[in-house]
């Protein structure tokens, strides 16, 4: 199992369905803060839910059709990334995120995303990475902002929340030679680019 670090005190690792109790203890701190962002079936109530999750995303997985990822901090699991949708015979993928509420403000999403956005791109050859955010999701738009995406368009009242309600939804979207000439921009600033070969899928 790899560990790939994104700051001193946090990493990013596989979230697997072993993980389930501790899956459930974090959605327990949680739930109140993303339900109205995520799809209520993410939210899980029990702990066999919540191993279903992390079955479905194992699953997509070893189909090359998806992932889930956690991050740890201080030996906590605080949130994750995640590909929604993974097509490498198209180009395609659906990148997303969830993270609770006392590990906002260090930065952990974005340095997160990046890495599976680079893995998809440099070692899969995605050539169009999407972020769809319900609209209202400040600090989502905010990661897409971050990461140098665009906002393409934005879906109008496309299907009901958990409440009922109609949401519009944003898609934010970048495609691979922006991404590569964001990051060679920066290496020519003196920064280090972010490289991670495989270690996605071991």
């Amino acid at each position: 199992m790899f560990v790939l670090s994104l700051t001193r005190s946090a990493v990013l690792r596989p979230l697997e369905p072993w993980h389930a109790e501790e899956f459930f203890e974090h959605l327990g701190r949680a739930r109140e803060h993303i339900l109205p962002w995520v799809s209520s079936s993410f939210v899980a109530r029990d702990v066999a839910a919540a191993r279903v999750v992390l079955q479905r995303y194992a699953d997509r997985r070893a189909q090359d059709g998806g992932g889930i990822w956690g991050i740890w901090l201080d030996g906590a699991l605080v949130g994750g990334v995640l590909f929604v949708s993974f097509d490498s015979a198209l180009g395609f993928c659906e990148a997303g995120c969830w993270l609770e509420p006392g590990a906002q403000g260090r930065g952990l999403v974005t340095r997160a995303v990046e890495r599976i956005i680079d893995w998809a791109v440099n070692e899969r050859g995605i050539v169009r990475v999407e972020w769809r955010v319900k609209s209202g999701n400040e600090r989502s738009v905010a990661v897409a902002r971050r990461l140098g995406m665009r906002h393409e368009g934005t879906l109008r009242e496309v299907f009901p929340d958990a409440t009922g309600e109609r949401i519009d939804l944003e898609i934010w979207a970048m495609l691979a030679n922006e991404w590569r000439a964001r990051h060679n921009a920066s290496d020519e600033e003196g920064a280090v680019k972010s490289v991670v070969k495989g270690i996605l899928t071991a």
